[in-house]
């Protein structure tokens, strides 16, 4: 009897140790993992050296258009903002990438789920058991149970894959900032257009009139006899060039409508009434701090951080498939073919099975995976470098051209001056009877030209702002912590700390 145990206890140990030795050659079949990535070191300012900084130039604020005090373009804004096709695109974007985030969680951690079903079946007659050795052909088969599995998820990859669709969520977020960004910038943009051709449109009326009369006294002379006909013609000429230029404004005005009704979502007989407004006085300036605290301000770059941050979590979970799984699956019950015995103790069952997930002879897929993660990430990295030069590219332009169209306004105001002068000292002559009316209206068409050229680089300048103040972010500023997300950093701590890695 104490051979007999011995042997038994012999045939144990031989089982265990063949089972161990399985074990080891399997792990020793599975792929190596790679080595964890190092968060990547990110430019945490934009280069905008050598651009004078103004301590009196604030940021943008969250409704920078408010700030040129206009009704008319607060009412647009808000219709685009309401109805654009473009932002709802991105609201959409947003949402399902919050559903994303859910989705992720919710195959993370425990899953519970129910059953109960009930079925009729017949027995064949020729099968492994035949029904007559049973007694019966037909039968009831009922089943309710409860079966509950776990994922340990020890390697993180289900964490991973959480926190990879937070932060595309919050990419998402920055994403749709990017795009109303973007549609109050061609409203104002367009509307101010508006009003410039508005008041190009007025001075143009004037140069017809002043062009007109002097048509008609060029006739006059004509038929006197003073003058040839040539200088009728000419006069004429001047004439319809001045009428073309006023087609090709009140045309633009019209151009600028339909863009306007096309950006707020709307039939053109759709936008409120627009009355002609001076355009507002601007004064440019960059923020001090600029080239520090751009990153944080400009929804794209916030954006593409986030990308970067999510295909990061993304390697690791692809690493964390180099790992074996391990996860356990519960199930209580009852189960019974007689249905009046279906809720008493002796049908109950139950069952625990522990399951390990080896992957042994994928290696190639798992490399390959991992693979297309990693320059999934050299992609968001590249794309983020991208877009931070684009942003100091577009900040540097506006302010220069800002600050050059300040320099033009200055001497172009002392032309004006000067046409003035001539325009007053032409009256002077005429009413003294020294000069006939055609010197003074001569004068009088090119002060109105020179005035036809300042509202133009008004205009010019005024766009210039708005150009300024979507580079800048329009307002924009990436939240410390999400209030969606608020378990997660910010794209602009993400580059101070060490991502956290297995």
């Amino acid at each position: 009897m104490i051979m007999m145990n011995s042997s038994m206890t012999s045939g144990r140990r031989a089982r265990r140790a063949i089972m161990v030795a399985a074990m080891a050659g399997a792990l020793a079949s599975c792929a190596m993992p790679p080595r964890p990535v190092d968060h990547p070191t990110l430019r945490d300012d934009v280069p905008l050296a050598g651009l004078p900084t103004q301590p009196s130039a604030d940021w943008p604020r969250s409704d920078w258009w408010a700030v040129y005090r206009d009704p008319q373009l607060d009412a647009l804004v808000a219709m685009a903002t309401d109805k654009a096709p473009d932002l709802a695109a991105a609201r959409a974007r947003l949402g399902s990438a919050e559903q994303s985030v859910r989705a992720a969680a919710a195959q993370a951690g425990l899953n519970i789920n129910g059953s109960a079903q009930v079925a009729r079946q017949r027995l064949s007659e020729h099968g492994l058991i035949p029904s007559r050795f049973l007694g019966f052909t037909w039968y009831n088969q009922a089943d309710l149970g409860v079966q509950l599995q776990y994922d340990f998820d020890w390697w993180g990859k289900q964490r991973a894959l959480v926190e990879a669709a937070v932060d595309q969520a919050r990419a998402a977020e920055a994403e749709r900032s990017a795009a109303a960004l973007a549609i109050q910038y061609a409203v104002a943009e367009t509307y101010f257009g508006w009003q410039a051709d508005q008041a190009r449109l007025a001075l143009a009326d004037q140069v017809v009139a002043v062009q007109q009369e002097l048509a008609d006294i060029a006739a006059l002379r004509v038929r006197q006899g003073v003058d040839l006909p040539d200088d009728s013609d000419r006069a004429q000429a001047q004439l319809a060039a001045a009428r073309e230029q006023r087609a090709a404004v009140a045309g633009s005005t019209q151009i600028r409508l339909a863009a306007l009704a096309s950006l707020v979502g709307v039939a053109p007989e759709g936008l409120p009434p627009l009355s002609p407004r001076p355009l507002p006085a601007v004064d440019a300036g960059l923020p001090a701090g600029a080239s520090l605290d751009l990153i944080a301000r400009r929804p794209d770059i916030a954006a593409t951080r986030w990308q970067v941050e999510a295909a990061l979590k993304k390697t690791d979970a692809a690493r964390a498939q180099f790992f074996p799984d391990l996860s356990i699956t519960a199930l209580a019950g009852l189960s019974s073919i007689d249905l009046g015995e279906l809720f008493t103790a002796s049908s109950r069952t139950f069952a625990v099975t522990p399951a390990l997930h080896l992957p042994i002879f994928n290696g190639g897929l798992l490399k390959a995976n991992y693979g297309l993660s990693r320059t999934q990430l050299d992609g968001a990295i590249a794309q983020y470098d991208r877009t931070v030069l684009q942003a100091a590219r577009e900040v540097s332009t506006q302010a220069l051209t800002a600050q050059m169209l300040q320099a033009r306004q200055t001497q172009q105001s002392l032309e004006l001056a000067a046409d003035q002068r001539v325009l007053n000292a032409a009256l002077a002559r005429a009413r003294q009877g020294v000069r006939d009316a055609r010197e003074s209206l001569a004068a009088r068409a090119q002060l109105i030209q020179r005035r036809d050229m300042a509202a133009q680089l008004r205009a010019q300048a005024v766009l210039t702002d708005l150009a300024l103040i979507k580079a800048l972010g329009g307002g924009y500023r990436a939240p410390v912590q999400p209030a969606a997300y608020a378990d997660s950093s910010s794209p602009e701590k993400a580059g101070a700390h060490a991502h956290e890695r297995d």
